[in-house]
């Protein structure tokens, strides 16, 4: 099994910036992928940003420019450093990792972002 433990969400005004930490533990040999998903009022889950294990990283659209992310191997933690936050920003982040043996993908138990205008 594995865990996943965010950190970081809160309460930030149009503009702020917040940093997002996700610890791996547990049976997290082969990991494929790790990184960020996030679900907004009346949206369904949706990628914010990963990166794999060589550190090659992925965005979608609405945060390129804004969000980082990066990751420690040593520590098996991954980072979302989100800057020029938006109102449309918030929702619940959840943490996401994917290993290569055996096929799996878990999930965290999300942290909430709240942007205010």
């Amino acid at each position: 099994q594995v865990q996943l433990v965010e950190s970081g969400g809160g309460l930030v005004q149009t503009g702020g910036s917040l940093r997002l930490s996700c610890v791996a533990s547990g049976s997290i040999s082969s990991i494929g992928v790790m990184g960020w998903y996030r679900q907004t009022a009346g949206k369904q889950r949706e990628v914010v940003a990963v990166i794999t294990r060589a550190g090659s990283p992925s965005y979608h659209e609405f945060v390129k420019g804004r969000f980082t992310i990066s990751g420690d191997n040593a520590v098996n933690t991954v980072y979302l450093q989100m800057n020029n936050l938006e109102p449309e920003d918030t929702g619940v982040y959840y943490c996401y990792l994917r290993k290569i043996f055996p096929p799996r993908e878990y999930w965290g138990t999300g942290t909430q972002v709240t942007v205010s205008s």
